[in-house]
């Protein structure tokens, strides 16, 4: 993004003639430093931007150059006053630009930061707080005026500080082709363009109130799905991954723990009439605590309202129809039907103690049994009754055979 807005300048990054023999060795020493914030400024783009700052001061480059787009911030306010305090107190000029294009804002603790700066641009269009570029340009909210990110950094040049002196970024007369020739100035220095690591981009993608809504989510069903599979397999992996996720992503944002509770019951409450093999009074229950905590999952922030209708439409989905039929097709048995086990015989694979798991014609099922007569693993079983995708077991050894059986 970055590059591609570099290279629309109209004629860019030394680009065409060289500069003058005299200045050649200086000039390919200067380099201006480019990087990218963009969505809410939470402690990734902060320890960025001020590792950006550290990095710009210690090589002497002509300017650190920041594009921004961003609604707010989510990091502690201390952070943020640090950050704005470093970007002022900076021995290189640090120069933000708002762009590009209508969508591009700074807004809330990402306005501070643009404050904070010694050289603001803006792209026709964007917004810095409530106030369009034209009328941050006319309050000397902002002072350049850049359609593009090249443009900036041609008009920066010269630029005054206000500490005294100019920011000073190396430039040259290139010719365009054309009748007649035209003549325009383009940046001489060296652009190099920074990012974060992969990690922390994965840690900054996931704190956004709609990555972190949908891996909660995903994390939470598939937990209930392993559970109801009686083992561990790509899925529990999977389910792990999301959670560990939301829950960097959860606690950057600014979480409702309340809203967090309801969305676990609303799970839980679909789990339950998993378990009882039909749709039941905890459907409900469970659809409107996933639906009401998803509401206020976030203060100050809110999860679209597509995402979270596709979300909670999912879930629907998925634990009502889909997880008792992958859960049949898990625990089915190809020739006979559930209810001929009645009376067969299996082996508990772990202790049965009242919850465990049991294996019934080489089948794994989730079995339960009374809590005077506990099973241990390995121990021979015996199925007296079914209940729903659940096996009522008895030990073989010492349990009274009804008539039924």
């Amino acid at each position: 993004m970055l590059a591609t807005l570099w290279a629309t300048a109209p004629a860019l990054g030394g680009a065409g003639a060289p500069p003058a023999q005299a200045q050649t060795e200086q000039r390919d020493q200067t380099q201006v430093r480019i990087i990218e914030v963009t969505g809410l400024i939470d402690p990734i783009n902060v320890d960025f931007m001020s590792r950006a700052v550290e990095e710009s001061e210690a090589e002497q480059v002509a300017a650190l150059v920041v594009r921004l787009d961003s609604s707010g911030a989510v990091a502690p306010p201390g952070e943020l006053r640090d950050l704005a305090s470093r970007i002022e107190r900076s021995s290189v000029p640090v120069a933000i630009w708002i762009g590009p294009g209508r969508q591009a804002r700074a807004g809330g603790g990402a306005l501070a930061l643009f404050n904070a700066a010694p050289v603001r641009g803006m792209a026709p269009g964007s917004q810095a707080g409530g106030l369009t570029a034209e009328a941050a340009l006319a309050q000397k909210v902002a002072t350049v005026s850049a359609a593009t990110l090249g443009d900036f950094i041609i008009g920066i040049d010269g630029h005054p500080l206000p500490g005294g002196g100019e920011v000073d970024i190396p430039t040259t007369v290139v010719r365009r082709p054309g009748r007649p020739p035209q003549q325009q100035l383009a940046p001489s220095a060296r652009a190099r363009f920074d990012e974060p690591s992969l990690l922390a981009q994965t840690l900054h993608a996931v704190a956004t109130p709609s990555a972190a809504y949908l891996l909660l989510s995903v994390g939470l069903l598939l937990v209930v799905f392993e559970f109801f599979t009686a083992g561990i397999g790509v899925a529990a992996f999977v389910a792990a991954s999301s959670l560990v996720l939301a829950a960097y992503g959860l606690g950057v944002l600014p979480t409702r723990p309340g809203a967090l509770a309801l969305v676990v019951l609303g799970v839980v409450g679909y789990g339950v009439d998993v378990q009882a093999g039909a749709p039941r009074a905890w459907t409900l229950i469970g659809t409107g605590a996933f639906v009401v905590g998803s509401f206020f999952l976030f203060e100050g922030l809110s999860v679209p309202l597509v995402v979270m209708a596709l979300v909670v439409a999912g879930v629907v989905l998925f634990m009502v129809a889909g997880m008792p039929a992958m859960i049949r097709t898990r625990f089915s048995t190809p020739t006979i039907g559930r209810a001929s086990m009645l009376g067969e015989e299996g082996l508990a694979v772990s202790d049965v103690d009242p919850d465990g798991v049991v294996t019934v014609r080489d089948a794994p099922w989730r079995a339960r049994t009374n809590r005077a007569t506990p099973i241990r693993a390995g121990q021979p079983i015996r199925v007296a009754s079914i209940d729903g995708l659940v096996l009522e077991v008895e030990p073989t050894e010492g349990a009274a055979r009804d008539a039924g059986h």
